[in-house]
């Protein structure tokens, strides 16, 4: 077997690795084998790229392992939870990176006489990869809170991204039809690296987990062209499987919000921060309630369904929620949690986190099964989840995500929400249910509070 035979056949090996750790990731019982089982595969790949006989240059690939292993492992190691969103949105923009770096190092080294079989799929890259890389850099400054997480108006926002785009693409069929030239390809990289970031500012929180998986799709398809341009079988296949991947999950977290992709991208709501109200615009009044008396209701309940969100995610209050299940649990109270596809700030945020806490795969029941559940619930314990909750969605036309589907905790016998304030949600607007009758507000830091009802529970 000759060296190209046995590199081709690893590639076959890494990519089916790569396939079969995808589709483990469908579950969190084995998804942290389908990560490991990736990760051998990309190993695979890695080697047998590096056995090829044009790599050279080994003392600067060692140099690269060791910083990358030196940032990348410590880094992936002490991130929390709570800011794994931005972990993923600052990897992902890293490929991208990448990627459009790798374009224009082909360029350069083919003196800008690519074959235009090679030269089409670098542009595309170039202007794909650099578009992810800036526009995670933002998602990035966002939700780690560098800027603030509000929309940023653009003035003429479509018609200066669109005037990007366009710049981007005639420099690029300028390159495309003959034309040698190094800052071309440097101003595709400049005005597509703009467009990346004037798309991204007016995006507010609540779209994030949209504009994570989109950009997550752009690295993937601008990885695929590149392992064109470098006639490299993995690339593209690894490449074709983030884009397609990210592509559906794109669309199925636009589905779960009742909006378009290009509604997200033109012009969404997700403005973050909003006023704090006491009170309604009718007047009613929040409830408050203490711990005590919340562990009363949820020890002599039949059924009590917990609704996380975000709230739970910055207090780190997961495994404190599930030993408050485990505790009613004992007491023979039915504990289900009911998860929204986008609670959180990436798509499977509140899926990851009570995985992590150990709660049962088969507890955790997706919107569609859920909703059905509440008419039949006593308590419904909302933990730091607002919009997604927001029955104005349901009934007021004129709200901002009038149309969006929500969990139906309005429809519980009785309805307790854990909030350190009023403040709003990333939407900016009032919750209409924190005024409702059968809703009670146990204001303060969500695990404390949970705590402090575990307690209680206990000494019942």
């Amino acid at each position: 077997m000759s060296r190209e035979d046995a590199i081709n056949l690893a590639y076959i090996v890494a990519f089916s690795l790569f396939i079969i750790g995808l589709h483990m990731l469908r579950g969190p019982r084995t998804a942290v084998r389908g990560n490991q089982v990736a990760a051998v595969g990309m190993a695979v790949a890695v080697v047998a790229t590096l056995c090829q006989q044009q790599i050279g240059d080994w003392p600067l690939i060692a140099l690269g392992i060791v910083i990358g292993t030196a940032v990348g492992v410590p880094a992936a190691r002490s991130v929390h939870m709570t800011a794994m969103p931005q972990m993923v949105a600052l990897f992902n923009g890293v490929g991208g990176g990448a990627v459009a770096l790798i374009s224009i190092v082909e360029y350069r080294r083919s003196g800008g006489d690519l074959e235009l079989e090679s030269l089409i799929p670098a542009l595309f890259a170039a202007i794909i990869g650099s578009i992810s890389f800036w526009g995670s850099i933002i998602a990035f400054a966002k939700l780690q809170e560098l800027i603030s997480g509000r929309p940023y108006r653009i003035p003429g926002g479509p018609i200066v991204n669109t005037s990007l785009m366009a710049l981007a693409v005639a420099c690029a069929v300028i390159l495309a039809a003959g034309t040698e030239s190094e800052a071309l390809f440097w101003l595709i990289l400049v005005f597509a690296g703009a467009l990346g970031v004037f798309a991204v500012l007016p995006i507010g929180g609540a779209d994030m987990p949209v504009v994570i998986s989109t950009l997550n799709a752009f690295t993937g398809l601008s990885a695929a062209a590149a392992g064109i341009a470098l006639d490299n079988t993995v690339l593209i296949v690894a490449g074709m499987l983030v884009g397609a991947s990210g592509s559906i999950l794109t669309k199925l977290m636009a589905d779960a919000m009742n909006r378009s992709v290009a509604n997200v991208f033109i012009g969404g709501f997700g403005a973050a921060g909003g006023a704090i109200a006491a009170s309604s615009e009718d007047g009613k009044a929040a409830r408050s309630t203490s711990a005590a008396d919340v562990a009363i209701q949820l020890s002599y309940a039949r059924l009590v369904v917990v609704v996380p969100g975000y709230g739970m995610a910055v207090a780190q209050a997961q495994r404190a929620v599930a030993d408050l299940a485990a505790e009613l649990e004992k007491r023979g109270v039915e504990v289900l949690y009911g998860i929204h596809p986008v609670a959180g700030r990436m798509p499977g945020h509140m899926n990851v986190l009570l995985a992590e806490a150990d709660v049962p795969y088969e507890k955790l029941k997706e919107m569609d099964d859920i909703n059905s559940e509440f008419t039949r619930t006593d308590v419904a314990l909302v933990i730091g989840a607002n919009d997604v909750t927001n029955p104005a969605a349901r009934n007021v036309p004129e709200s901002p995500i009038y149309g969006m589907p929500i969990l139906d905790v309005d429809k519980a016998s009785s309805v307790i929400v854990l909030k350190r304030s009023m403040a709003s949600g990333f939407a900016g607007i009032d919750n209409p249910l924190f005024y409702d009758e059968k809703t009670a507000m146990l204001f303060g830091d969500a695990k404390s509070s949970v705590g402090e009802v575990l307690s209680e529970v206990q000494e019942l």
